[in-house]
């Protein structure tokens, strides 16, 4: 399937219309595009309404098998929209309701997602968009990727998953350092901490690498993949006996696919497996 833009594509996905967020598919892949580039991605409600409830929409297609998460421009993307916040905040608003109503949901459906996640890190991921870029599976970047845990230099704590995220990639105490100074971290040294997975050597490689690997992805075993992303969350989080049952109910369940059954007859005949997601 062609790539298509959001006039022809994203009404089926998001049930309705918006130009702050692009959806793109080909194939199995929808790549989705933070479209704020003249505000470098800042997330107003608008934009976050839309990542919500297309992620909402992705979770239940089996037809996506993967995911690229993108900005538009020179940033991937900076966090809140802090001229909306300010606008807010004029009007009396400082029960920050849009961690409860947008951040919260956002994260759980990036980080729960049944199927591969990809960040496309070009520019800066500041804030809440920083949070976003470590909710994924596997994050790419160029030279010219920078992190920065901004929350503190607004006077706020972290939100997003962050202060679940990024203890799991870099530890306590580095998290703790990235939080509580809230200082950018350029590309090489975030390749360093792991909050990129891949550095490339070009910015304008960063898409393409990113697109490139959800397909790969995408055309593997789908099911595996979801269960393996459980499994993790799971071991993690809980004892040796809850990962064990993490195990052996994701065992059950992939045992029985599809796919499975023809990766090992295609072992046994000693050709390349096709995979279904099923």
């Amino acid at each position: 399937m062609p790539s298509l833009g959001i006039a022809q594509r994203a009404y089926g996905i998001l049930g309705y219309m918006t130009d702050s967020l692009l959806v793109d598919r080909t194939d199995a892949v929808v790549t989705l595009t933070m479209n704020r580039p003249d505000a470098m991605n800042a997330l107003d409600v608008d934009l976050k309404e839309a990542l919500r409830d297309t992620l909402a929409s992705i979770e239940g297609d089996r037809s996506v098998r993967a995911v690229v998460l993108a900005g538009a421009g020179k940033a991937f993307c900076v966090g809140q929209d802090l001229r909306e916040h300010a606008r807010d905040l004029d009007k009396g608003a400082t029960e920050l309701d849009t961690v409860r109503q947008h951040y919260n949901p956002i994260a759980q459906r990036l980080a729960s997602l049944p199927k591969p996640v990809v960040a496309a890190v070009r520019g800066t991921a500041a804030g809440a968009g920083a949070s976003l870029a470590l909710l994924a599976d596997f994050r790419i970047g160029g030279p010219r990727t920078t992190f920065l845990m901004a929350f503190a230099n607004v006077g706020l704590a972290g939100d997003t998953g962050v202060s679940w995220s990024l203890p799991h990639i870099v530890g306590r105490a580095r998290a703790l350092e990235l939080l509580l100074l809230a200082q950018p971290v350029r590309a090489q040294e975030s390749f360093d901490y792991g909050l990129l997975t891949q550095l490339l050597p070009d910015d304008e490689q960063v898409l393409p690498a990113a697109q490139a690997l959800a397909a790969r992805l995408a055309a593997g075993p789908t099911v595996a993949y979801a269960a393996i992303k459980r499994e993790l969350s799971i071991g993690t989080a809980g004892s040796l006996s809850d990962a064990l049952a993490a195990e052996a109910q994701a065992q059950s369940i992939c045992g029985a696919t599809a796919d499975h059954r023809a990766a090992v007859a295609a072992f046994v005949a000693k050709e390349k497996p096709v995979y279904q997601g099923r």
